[in-house]
């Protein structure tokens, strides 16, 4: 299990929107993330961009082929459901540089730790174990299919088509 206790940053580590919002800048210089990841703040913490585009930060796209890897992976232990696509290009990131990964996101230490990515949490302890998921229907407890891509809709799954009732998102057995 990959070290999760707060350190300063070191140039070249892939950082999650979560450590671009909360963390000092100076544990920031160097680091790498996605283009989407400045779309969310521009969105959502216009102010703390304009900070972040002081410093060394590099807004970088990670290649197709590992795009592909980490949706596949995220398939395998069902954490797609959970992720957004700014997620996988994150985790994709850290695997196309091999980075650490920083990031508090439950459902990408477990992809990062499932990948042997090594991760490193910004305010949480982070996960102790490797889990898979699966989607199950809460009324005829009939087990769904993963979604071919990801959500941004984490919470609804949609309903059952044998009953109607809530799909929702629960540890594999």
């Amino acid at each position: 299990m990959t070290y999760n206790g707060p350190q300063y940053m070191v140039a070249g580590e892939v950082v999650d929107t979560s450590a671009l919002i909360s963390w000092p800048l100076e544990m920031l210089f160097g680091s790498l993330a996605s283009p989407r990841q400045r779309n969310e703040l521009t969105a959502n913490y216009p102010e703390r961009l304009d900070i972040i585009d002081a410093i060394d930060i590099n807004w970088t796209n990670p290649n197709k082929e590992n795009i592909e890897k980490i949706m596949h992976i995220s398939k395998e232990t069902g954490d797609i459901a959970g992720l957004s696509e700014t997620d996988i290009e994150i985790i994709a990131l850290a695997m196309e540089y091999d980075c650490i990964l920083i990031t508090d996101d439950y459902r990408m230490q477990n992809i990062a730790e499932y990948s042997k990515i090594k991760w490193r949490s910004v305010n949480t302890d982070g996960i102790k174990d490797i889990w898979k998921w699966e989607i199950v229907c809460i009324g005829c407890k009939i087990v769904k299919i993963m979604p071919e891509s990801t959500t941004n809709q984490k919470n609804n799954l949609g309903q059952c088509v044998e009953c109607g009732s809530k799909l929702k998102v629960r540890k594999k057995k």
